[in-house]
């Protein structure tokens, strides 16, 4: 399994108590399968992307990335194991201005001390993969919303992670564009075999999920086939 939450419970303290935002979670996500989580504002979504994504620990139970738990790792040893085996897309491109299409990809493998050259033929096979062939030396502000995001998602792919975390991947386009960019993440979940869990409010878009889970006061309800 990719990606598996067990009984996960976490808190954050609130004054004189705790705040539980993820109440006995469990969710298994395997290669090639599309999960989506729906749920009103604070219910505890993007806590569990951030617990899945090794950026919190939670307070119990176990969180497997890859076929490795990581509750009891080190931090330098959760973060190798967030650049080498996650992908995660965050809600704003937030793409550096002064860097094209091509560097915004290549700078996460000098990152991660990967060989430039290397680095730039996978940026440009992404890049094409995500229907960017011809955009490579655009910056951020010569490309539209909707071609932001695709950079966006093959940023988050560049190192060849198994797993995908995506949070609000539509909130910021038009139907058309969102329609594109869900379509576009459930092709690349198929063909590269990766563990998508995509957080949303757009209820149009759960037909390309394979299961739905909603998500309420922190819990996390059993799967329905989208």
């Amino acid at each position: 399994m990719s990606l598996a939450l067990t009984d996960v419970v976490l808190t954050y303290p609130d004054g004189d108590r705790a705040l539980t935002a993820l109440d006995h979670v469990g969710l298994e996500v395997g290669p090639g399968e599309f999960a989506a989580v729906v749920g009103p504002s604070g219910s505890g979504k993007s806590s569990l992307l951030a617990v899945a994504a090794t950026l919190i620990t939670p307070a119990s139970g176990t969180v497997s990335v890859a076929g490795r738990e990581t509750t009891g790792l080190r931090p330098a040893e959760r973060t190798r194991l967030r650049r080498d085996h996650i992908g995660i897309v965050f809600q704003q491109p937030n793409l550096p201005a002064s860097l094209t299409a091509l560097d915004q990809l290549t700078v996460m493998a000098h990152l991660a001390g990967r060989s430039p050259r290397r680095a730039a033929g996978r940026a440009r096979e992404l890049l094409a993969a995500v229907d960017l062939a011809g955009l490579e030396h655009k910056r951020p502000h010569q490309m539209s919303g909707g071609e932001r995001q695709r950079v966006n998602i093959a940023r988050a792919l560049m190192n060849g992670p198994e797993v995908l975390l995506v949070d609000e991947p539509t909130s910021a386009l038009d139907h058309v564009r969102g329609e594109q960019v869900v379509k576009l993440l459930e092709r690349l979940t198929r063909d590269r075999r990766l563990a998508t869990v995509m957080v949303t409010h757009d209820l149009a878009r759960l037909t390309a999920a394979d299961r739905v889970y909603s998500m309420t006061d922190g819990r996390l309800s059993a799967p329905s086939e989208a």
